[in-house]
């Protein structure tokens, strides 16, 4: 059976489950309680080279389009003529064959690079996903830990301490995406109501334009627009492709029918 070339250990890892998970009633056999179970499953990643890494190894070696144990160019080219890393992978989800994980493999040497980006490219994830309840949580989550450092640090004059909190969140953009900002990421995942909230949070956009119920919603989660005037629109905001969210929304249609021109998307 193969090993992973990287510590030479089984190409397998140890999960726990709580008992609770499998019993609906939250009590387990013994009548006391839910009890944490583990469980063994694969965790091979096989390389078009031949090499096997358990998926934590391979993050931590950061090669990208070489294999960090013998040096071979693992990359090749999609029909559509994309660079990709193809690679069998079989995890607790099971076989996955012919599974290209250079975005995986990118973002990872990115953030390796740029840890203080890891909460902005969740948040942009979760823009892409329109997952508005999500996107509310890392909101009110980062207004608590800038509140709980203004405590500790005071009036900070600590260098990098403006560029953290929501406002950066907010216009993040992605340089290992095209540049595509939330705006554009809600364009694309046909989510008006994602939109609406970054609009009415990122961006200089009349308030009488917004629908009441925007507010309402907005009032009820505990979020609300601050001072605009001074920050970047996020309308303003174009992609590696010169593109606003305006211009992609032109293109893909759907819920935005109706939007283009208004000003809504576009300053």
């Amino acid at each position: 059976m193969p090993v992973c070339v990287a510590c030479n250990n089984p190409l397998e890892v140890e999960i726990e489950h709580d008992e609770e998970e499998e019993n609906d009633t939250g009590a387990s056999s013994s009548g006391k309680g839910p009890a944490a179970t583990s469980e063994t499953v694969p965790d091979d990643v096989q390389l078009n080279c031949g090499c096997h890494f358990h998926w934590d190894c391979l993050l931590e070696a950061y090669e990208i389009t070489e294999c960090p144990n013998c040096g071979k160019n693992i990359a090749s080219t999609s029909t559509t003529g994309a660079q990709q890393v193809l690679c069998n992978l079989n995890n607790e989800g099971g076989l996955q064959e012919r599974l290209d994980i250079l975005p995986l493999l990118s973002e990872e040497s990115y953030l390796k690079a740029y840890p203080e980006d890891r909460k902005s490219r969740a948040f942009l994830e979760f823009c892409r996903e329109g997952d508005y309840a999500a996107i509310v949580d890392m909101l009110l989550d980062d207004d608590v830990e800038e509140d709980d450092e203004d405590e500790e640090m005071g009036d900070s004059d600590q260098p990098g301490h403006e560029e953290v909190g929501a406002d950066r969140m907010l216009r993040y953009q992605d340089p290992i995406g095209d540049m595509q900002s939330g705006l554009h990421a809600a364009v694309h995942a046909q989510s008006r109501e994602v939109a609406w909230l970054l609009l009415l949070l990122a961006s200089n956009l009349n308030l009488k334009e917004f629908p009441a119920l925007v507010f309402q919603e907005a009032a009820s989660k505990g979020i609300m627009r601050g001072l605009t005037e001074d920050k970047v629109d996020i309308r303003s905001l174009r992609d590696a492709n010169g593109k606003t969210a305006e211009d992609i929304a032109k293109e893909v249609g759907g819920v935005w029918h109706g939007w283009e021109g208004t000003g809504r998307l576009s300053i």
